[in-house]
């Protein structure tokens, strides 16, 4: 079996509220697709330079400025949060961090 450097898993809960299901199915571009596509439209911007930045670090340094590394993994993570949320998996609102 491959290893892999990452790992996507979803702690999926015993029971997901029937209400919220609809409710997201029907809002959930609008209360959680708006706010946080914005805001991560304008961060995925960010993430674009400065990965454009690191690629020219890492050819030269040979390594992953931990900060850099830092915004772009948490910029996924945000991402994901989001993406779990509209494909109905979780019911908790997803937050405006990139923190774990």
């Amino acid at each position: 079996m491959a290893k892999y450097a990452a790992d996507y898993t979803v702690v999926y809960p015993e029971k997901l509220s029937r209400g919220l299901v609809i409710l997201k199915a029907l809002f959930g571009w609008l209360y959680v697709g708006i706010p946080h596509g914005i805001v991560l439209a304008f961060f995925g911007i960010a993430v674009s330079v400065v990965t454009f930045i690191a690629f020219w670090a890492i050819l030269f340094t040979g390594k992953y400025p931990r900060g850099m590394y830092d915004f772009v993994v948490g910029y996924m993570r945000w991402n994901m949060r989001v993406t779990t949320y509209l494909s109905l998996l979780r019911d908790e609102y997803p937050p405006f961090t990139t923190e774990q």
